[in-house]
């Protein structure tokens, strides 16, 4: 007579399966993708009028070719001397031609201040890597955040995250992100 074939009780193993999903759900950590934090301007009526002419003298020149050669102002630049170089143009500390002029205005808070009429703008080939595109812009916002941070430290001792919300204000208005983006193009063709 033949035996009979146990067979296994599987009957626990959906219960086994379940507690091993929710575990490996609990445990696992997913990557959140985030963007470049930017406010962008409203819409212009079309009735408005146009923007006034922005002198050569107050625009910085940043743009990254197919091959992420940074060029600041026709020049190849190390991206670690674009901060300095921004920082340079908004300030120009020695009134140098070839940097941005200063108009000087009142701001509640601070008084009569000289404010760079400078704007930076950057431009990037359609084939800029990603890295490389976000590299630039995090030196670019990083640079205004220093002249605030430089400003905040010298006039009230204090780092400007820790002004109060019309001091910080202030510093915004005589250090405004001045970032100027154009529209992407093919530079040096494709890769």
């Amino acid at each position: 007579m033949a035996r009979e074939v146990q067979e296994i009780n599987a009957g626990s193993m959906a219960d086994i399966a379940f507690l091993l999903l929710i575990f490996f759900l609990m445990t696992t950590t997913m990557d959140i993708d985030s963007g470049i934090t930017r406010k962008l301007p409203a819409p212009t009526p079309p009735d408005a009028p146009a923007p006034p002419p922005v002198k050569e003298r107050n625009v910085y020149i940043v743009l990254v070719n197919t091959y992420d050669q940074l060029f600041v102002e026709r020049e190849v630049m190390d991206i670690s001397q674009l901060r300095k170089g921004v920082k340079d143009f908004i300030l120009n500390p020695s009134n140098d031609e070839n940097l941005s002029e200063r108009k000087e205005i009142e701001i509640e808070g601070l008084g009569m201040v000289k404010v760079s009429k400078g704007v930076v703008s950057l431009q990037n080939d359609r084939n800029t890597s990603y890295d490389k595109y976000i590299a630039v812009q995090n030196e670019l916002v990083a640079a205004f955040n220093e002249l605030r941070d430089e400003y905040a430290r010298a006039q009230f001792g204090m780092p400007f995250e820790d002004l109060d919300e019309e001091r910080q204000d202030g510093i915004k208005k005589l250090y405004p992100q001045s970032i100027s983006e154009a529209e992407p193009r093919n530079v040096g063709g494709k890769k």
